[in-house]
């Protein structure tokens, strides 16, 4: 079995952060590439007050990160959040989240 690559205390925050059905379906949005507001708004139809709150806690975090793109904020996971080789989970570092057949 693999070592968690981070204390349990950070997973555990981690977790506690993504026990959210809508940040799971941000950071699912992200798994593939980066993606500006208005795609993954269009993606998961939320107003986007709502999704601006849940991009603030998952990037305050360090789950994703965001650039600015001219006028536009582009957002891709976290530099310690890691598609796995399938394509359909990501690393945390403690475990892995599926989103698919894993």
């Amino acid at each position: 079995m693999t070592q968690p690559t981070i204390a349990p205390e950070v997973c555990a925050g981690k977790l506690k952060i993504l026990a959210d059905a809508t940040r799971l379906k941000i950071l699912e949005a992200l798994m593939n590439s980066p993606k500006h507001v208005n795609e993954i708004n269009h993606q998961l139809k939320i107003e986007q007050s709502l999704l601006s709150h849940h991009l603030k806690v998952l990037r305050d975090v360090g789950l994703v990160e965001s650039q600015r793109d001219g006028k536009a904020v582009l957002y891709s996971l976290g530099a310690t959040i890691k598609p796995t080789s399938s394509g359909q989970a990501i690393d945390l570092g403690c475990c892995q989240l599926c989103f698919g057949d894993c």
